[in-house]
């Protein structure tokens, strides 16, 4: 038997830690307990670690699902792994074991569900890229598994963000590689010391445009410690928007409207913003 909480605070289930108390919350581990729980008859959101998404500072008014459904299942080169396992944890565990195309997972702060539903990439591979199928339920409860060769994926993007349910679990095909442990130690390294680890942000905030970064565009026009309320442009990405504390959904609403009228005005590129925004 699930137990629902009342108003809950998001700001805990969120890495920029920003949001407001939740009507219903509750956690899950299996797909028996997802089925009840988007059952209940509210609306509902599913979240994994909260990386890609931003509250509103009222909350939400409606039942947020958290999803601890974490089992990882090797046989051979091939994981079947729980859409709440942490994907970092995947890409860093199958590169240890020799097995490569998933090392540009190693520190990406979501879990296997977000990757997939958001199409995670980095460094040119994308999640879609070493994907076999993936286990959904949705809405009314009835699970199906989708062949990879029947999802349409693009940059960021995925079908399942049209679809009303919850992605279970997924199953990776990789390779074996006697690079993959060293590639993977390679991408940690690089990460930490350009990107502000440590710090309350969501990961990249805007989509790459085209062949220069966002965050390279949005550094040539002198935005790294541009801040409105208690949001700021890192100093260390000028992707990264951090929560120096205090900051609110509303403040990085605000800036992320100043940076994108900036860059317009600047280097006439419309920037996009990436991050699920979750409202009330």
């Amino acid at each position: 038997m699930l137990l629902f909480q009342k108003n809950q605070s998001l700001k805990d289930y969120s890495t920029w830690g920003i949001g407001g108390p939740a009507k219903l919350f509750c956690k899950v581990s299996n797909a028996n307990e997802m089925q009840e729980a988007m059952q209940l008859g509210e609306r509902f959101i599913v979240i994994g670690k909260g990386s890609n998404c931003l509250f509103d500072d009222r909350g939400f008014n409606g039942l947020v699902i958290l999803n601890k459904i974490e089992f990882c299942e090797r046989v051979g080169s091939e994981y079947h792994v729980g859409s709440g396992y942490n994907f970092s944890l995947l890409g860093s565990r199958a590169a240890r074991a020799g097995l490569a195309g998933l090392e540009f997972a190693s520190g990406i702060p979501g879990t296997v569900g977000g990757a997939v539903f958001m199409n995670a990439g980095a460094g040119g591979h994308e999640t879609c890229d070493a994907l076999v199928d993936v286990q959904y339920m949705h809405k009314s409860g009835d699970l199906q598994i989708f062949k990879r060769a029947d999802l349409n994926f693009s940059y960021r993007s995925s079908p399942f963000q049209t679809m009303e349910g919850a992605i279970i679990s997924a199953r990776f095909q990789l390779t074996e590689s006697k690079a993959a442990k060293q590639n993977q130690l390679d991408l940690i390294r690089y990460r930490t010391a350009t990107q502000p680890y440590g710090e309350k942000t969501c990961g990249c905030v805007f989509r790459n445009p085209g062949p220069e970064s966002a965050g390279a565009i949005i550094e040539k026009c002198g935005l790294k410690g541009l801040r409105i309320g208690g949001v700021e442009v890192s100093d260390c990405h000028a992707n990264f928007l951090i929560n120096r504390g205090d900051g609110t959904s509303k403040d990085v609403l605000e800036l992320v409207d100043k940076i994108k009228q900036i860059v317009q005005e600047k280097e006439g590129v419309k920037l996009q913003f990436e991050v699920c925004k979750i409202g009330y």
